[in-house]
């Protein structure tokens, strides 16, 4: 049988699944059993199995992991390997490891600490880094750290596949990170990229800024998702013009994705108006689960919400908020599903709108209100993409996490874009492989949001989408990946040299390609 016809066989199969979660559990065993065809099949069909080996669904399969589970993806370093994590790595048959997804289960999407049965997040974004980004699978390596979990249900569940304690924190957490960090770059070298997935907010941005000066680390929370938001926003400026420094930005959620997303943002205004990044940090206002961040919460809060503390007075409510601050794009990053409520995008659809007298007339400059429900999964989405467009009478630009079906409204159809980390991080990885980069830097984050922008065509935006279809994946990647790299080597951080003339190109050169060999 022809690779084609296995895989239009396979994929007849699973359509008749009724069920994504066994659909999931399908695609796992043929991961197993056949690694070319599994990537054939992701590839070719990239918008269908998406939402299958990533969220919404691998989040079910992570709640349901110990009583799906059937063999070990991935390699488990527990508490109890302190000490011997270097033979632990040493255990794994592969050498030649270029990206790890580490996790340790706190925090699963937005559904919590899940523990040990985290292990789905790295092993679907490791598919997703070979399937979108050209990775071989060989050289990449999931990892999930098991320092047990604080979910009751779980250390009740007769399933539950790690240790069956509460989570260490503090010194036995942080001495067995480090030990971890110095292993794997003993193991693997200078250049393996680290990826930290899924870390409790404080563990997260501890972890990041201990080990951006040291290893090649990279927290696609914080880091992944602010890039993939600000290709959508520069994106946008297209369909409701202006610069990014005119827009005013309201976050719903202060942790590692709203943080981040806010960071990037002002970032890239600083760049643009050459002011500084204090200066842009002021058109940014963030909403935590005690309201409004301002200047008279400083005492209290954690150190990574301080720079957004600006001057105001106290707002209990996002809707409050909104009505005070009156901004132009909202986002949420809570982790909260139905959070954007009705007078919440009432609220952002009725001050974009603005009037002008000419002539004793009166023209109204129908402004579109940028919204974006970023939580996953589904459940936890601020907003569906049909309340966006009912509510703002079909004015919103609207991008989610998850993804959701286009909404017929007025007689028109709107494509709902999904601000999903798929775009950047595989492309980001392959850039800092093919330059053989020995950090990541903002501006590389930056370079990946400008050209994952770059790619959205004009048939694109008439639909009112912000992000180009995933169909192109594997060229969008080749051209983020081009421009990371590019990047890398203006910033000194590249050790593969000579730089080769066309990075596109060699990007594209580079990248697993999972059709059979021919044997004679």
């Amino acid at each position: 049988m022809s690779q084609e016809l296995q895989e239009k066989k396979i994929m007849n199969m699973l359509r008749q699944y009724k069920v994504p979660l066994h659909i999931y559990m399908a695609m796992m065993d043929l991961q197993e059993r056949n690694e070319r065809l599994f990537y054939k099949l992701l590839i070719d069909n990239v918008e269908e199995l998406l939402p299958i080996v990533y969220t919404p669904t691998v989040g079910e399969a992570c709640q349901k992991y110990g009583s799906i589970f059937r063999r070990p993806q991935g390699l488990y370093i527990s508490l109890k390997e302190k000490g011997k994590i270097l033979e632990v790595l040493k255990n794994w048959p592969e050498r030649n490891i270029q990206v790890i997804v580490v996790t340790d289960g706190e925090r699963i999407l937005g559904l919590g600490d899940l523990g040990c049965q985290g292990m789905g997040i790295p092993v679907g974004k490791l598919s997703l880094y070979t399937a979108l980004g050209g990775l071989r699978p060989s050289a990449c390596l999931p990892i999930t750290i098991d320092v047990g979990t604080n979910n009751k249900d779980l250390l009740k569940d007769e399933f539950y596949i790690g240790l069956r304690q509460n989570r260490a924190t503090g010194q036995e957490y942080a001495e067995l990170l480090e030990e971890f960090m110095f292993a794997v770059k003993q193991n693997y070298g200078e250049k393996v990229l680290i990826q930290f997935e899924d870390f409790a907010n404080h563990n997260a941005f501890e972890l990041l800024a201990k080990y951006s000066n040291t290893h090649l680390v990279f927290n696609d929370d914080i880091q992944g998702t602010a890039s993939v938001v600000l290709a959508g926003l520069i994106a946008a400026l297209k369909l409701v013009g202006g610069k990014l420094s005119d827009q005013k930005f309201l976050f719903l959620g202060a942790g590692e994705a709203g943080t981040g997303i806010a960071e990037l943002i002002a970032l890239e205004m600083s760049k643009q108006t050459k002011t500084s990044i204090e200066e842009t940090r002021k058109k940014i206002w963030l909403v935590d689960s005690k309201g409004l961040i301002i200047a008279s919460r400083k005492e209290t809060l954690q150190h990574f919400k301080k720079p957004w503390a600006h001057e105001h007075e106290p707002m209990r409510t996002l809707l409050d908020a909104v009505k005070a601050i009156k901004p132009t794009v909202l986002i949420g990053s809570s982790g909260v599903g139905k959070t954007f409520t009705k007078q919440v995008v009432e609220a952002m659809a009725s001050f974009n709108k603005v009037s002008h007298r000419h002539d004793k007339q009166i023209l109204v400059l129908i402004h579109k209100p940028i919204i974006l429900a970023l939580s996953n999964p589904t459940s936890q989405s601020e907003c569906t993409a049909e309340e966006a467009y009912t509510w703002s009478e079909g004015r919103a630009i609207f991008a989610s996490g998850s993804p959701f079906n286009p909404v017929e409204y007025n007689g028109k159809t709107y494509v709902p874009g999904q601000a999903n980390n798929a775009y950047i991080f595989p492309g980001l990885g392959l850039g800092l492989i093919i330059s053989g980069a020995i950090r990541v830097k903002d501006d590389m984050l930056l370079a990946a949001s400008e050209a994952l922008a770059a790619q959205v065509a004009t048939e694109n935006f008439e639909k009112g989408l912000i992000y180009p279809p995933f169909s192109n994946i594997r060229k969008i990647s080749a051209h983020i990946a081009a421009n990371v790299a590019a990047k890398a080597y203006e910033l000194g951080l590249a050790s593969r040299l000579p730089r080769p003339k066309d990075l596109v190109e060699y990007a594209e050169s580079c990248m697993y390609n999972p059709v059979y060999r021919t044997y004679r």
